[in-house]
């Protein structure tokens, strides 16, 4: 039947080719053209995507968390709530596993699931990852359950077709059929590991933690949020990080990620001329943490990260995405552009810990003055304005209207660097940028309290 359901779909393609008769060619009072080749082929495709519904609704279950004034309902606001302590699982293995959407488990410890025969059971919470917003439970029961399998998310494509299942506003099992709109959604600040499946199937409150099934009838995403402004944008969690997580959460209840021990932040077309790397080639490096593995490595900052185990770089959040893929001990191969050479660095990774790397900075412009006043670094003023540094240069004053206000420099951020040279005082700044041909522009390395960034400016034309 599946292959047959491909092969109705290839057709689709020259469908312009299959006419229908003309309404006006009949006979009077004869019947419709009911055989002809064109409406027979879209029923056929009909009976199959029915068949394939029928076959995956009864492994979607209803949950209802055992107190939903838990977190289950504190969501990001980009999320529209579920109705009240609800949402949607999907079985996985006849023993009785149930994967789902962290933000609906909450603090629960037990979760009451309804089956698709109208039968009740308690699940017990095995594991949850609020980093990637999934949690697995577990039901015993006297029977095997049914169940759907994994598909693989690395082979989706946007324009294919998606089912999704779910419970949206209490109605069980909801099916809606859609296309695949987009792939490697990220940034939609919705979970620390971002790479969405974007879909047009009909997602609502209630369907989180339901499955997207392909018309395999395989799981291939992980419903998980919708945008509350838009009609036709839902999100899914690939199925490929699903299974990485329920791997380590069915064998040691907690996930654990490879860490590499670098601040980063992205690349503005600013920043890549002045470190001789094309647009949107890689991530930057603007802090390497002191006795962690990138710090053992040799990565310096300054170094832009390309390639990690031959996978490109191209954002902050598909190299924390990879290398949190990799598990603590791994040795991953690190491509870097230093000085505009290309070098592999081999890195022993270590275990994740628990604090931010990635550095946001607004977007960079082309043209307005420096903008700051500076002073020598004081044990005083490291005190306010909470750096850990001995020496450098404190921005003092911001200009409003300038370009250091536009690029989100402030009053307390310290200045180590002007064009890759270190500066300890109000003089070797001074020196630096003096050296500044006429158009050049200025980069700075600005130290934040615990947090480094790089930031291009472009100083006054006499």
């Amino acid at each position: 039947m599946r292959r047959r359901l491909i092969a109705l779909l290839s057709l689709l393609s020259v469908m312009t080719l299959v006419h229908l008769e003309p309404a006006g060619s009949a006979e009077p009072g004869a019947a419709p053209a009911a055989g002809s080749n064109g409406l027979r082929l879209l029923e056929e495709m009909q009976a199959v995507i029915t068949e394939l519904a029928e076959t995956a609704k009864p492994s979607v279950v209803s949950l209802f968390p055992t107190n939903p004034l838990g977190k289950g309902r504190d969501v990001a606001p980009e999320r529209v709530p579920n109705a009240p302590g609800s949402g949607a699982g999907v079985i996985i293995t006849p023993a009785g596993h149930i994967i789902t959407n962290n933000h609906v488990v909450g603090d629960s410890a037990e979760i009451e699931v309804r089956l698709s025969d109208r039968s009740k059971l308690i699940a017990q919470v095995i594991g949850k990852d609020p980093d990637t917003d999934l949690a697995v439970l577990k039901v015993t029961a006297d029977r095997p359950l049914p169940y759907a399998n994994f598909g693989d998310s690395s082979t989706v494509r946007v324009g294919q077709w998606v089912l999704a299942v779910g419970n949206p506003f209490g109605l069980e099992r909801t099916v809606t059929l859609g296309v695949v709109s987009g792939i490697g959604r990220e940034n939609v600040n919705l979970s620390r590991y971002e790479n969405f499946i974007q879909t047009d199937a009909s997602i609502n409150p209630g369907n989180s933690g339901g499955p997207l099934f392909n018309l395999r009838g395989e799981i291939i995403g992980i419903n998980t949020a919708i945008i509350n402004f838009a009609q036709g944008i839902g999100f899914a969690i690939p199925s490929n990080m699903a299974k990485q997580v329920l791997q380590q959460l069915l064998e040691q209840g907690r996930v654990v990620r490879g860490w590499l021990g670098v601040g980063i932040q992205p690349l503005t077309p600013e920043l890549a001329r002045k470190f001789g790397v094309p647009e949107q080639e890689g991530v930057l490096v603007n802090e390497v943490f002191e006795k962690d593995p990138a710090a053992a490595a040799g990565i310096k900052a300054g170094d832009v990260i390309t390639r990690i185990e031959g996978s490109v770089i191209d954002s902050p959040n598909r190299l924390s995405r990879i290398v949190a893929g990799l598990l603590p001990g791994a040795k991953a191969h690190v491509e870097v552009v230093r000085n505009q050479e290309r070098i592999v660095v081999e890195v022993a990774l270590t275990e994740r810990r628990d604090h931010a790397t990635v550095a946001s900075l607004p977007q960079s412009r082309s043209e307005s003055k420096l903008g700051v006043d500076v002073q020598d670094l004081t044990a005083a003023l490291a005190e306010k304005f909470k750096l850990r540094e001995s020496h450098g240069v404190l921005v003092t004053k911001v200009e409003p209207g300038s370009l250091a206000q536009s690029e989100g420099l402030r009053e307390g951020d310290l200045i180590k660097e002007v064009n890759r040279a270190d500066v300890g005082t109000v003089g070797d700044f001074t020196r630096a940028v003096a050296k500044v041909r006429r158009g050049d522009t200025v980069l700075l390395r600005v130290l934040r309290e615990s947090r480094a960034f790089y930031v291009v400016l472009k100083p006054n034309e006499p």
